[in-house]
């Protein structure tokens, strides 16, 4: 007797979306140009990532306090 499937045991055919790395906005997993700012989607080509703010006020405030503990 053959299994019957439900249509729900399915996956769907979409493709996932995915932030531009550029404008942010949703698209396609596997296209290859956002189709709102039209920049190529590529490893090589994407902005860096930029470092959260409390790394940054973390640093500074840790340098500030070297600053005043040796007194300058």
């Amino acid at each position: 007797m053959p299994r019957q499937f439900a249509e729900d045991d399915w996956d769907d055919d979409e493709a996932a979306n995915v932030p531009c790395p550029y404008c942010q906005r949703e698209i396609e997993e596997d296209t290859p140009r956002c189709p709102y700012c039209e920049n190529y989607i590529s490893e090589e080509n994407t902005p860096p990532a930029r470092k959260p703010w409390w790394i940054v006020v973390g640093v500074v405030l840790a340098l500030y306090a070297i600053y005043r503990w040796i007194g300058l």
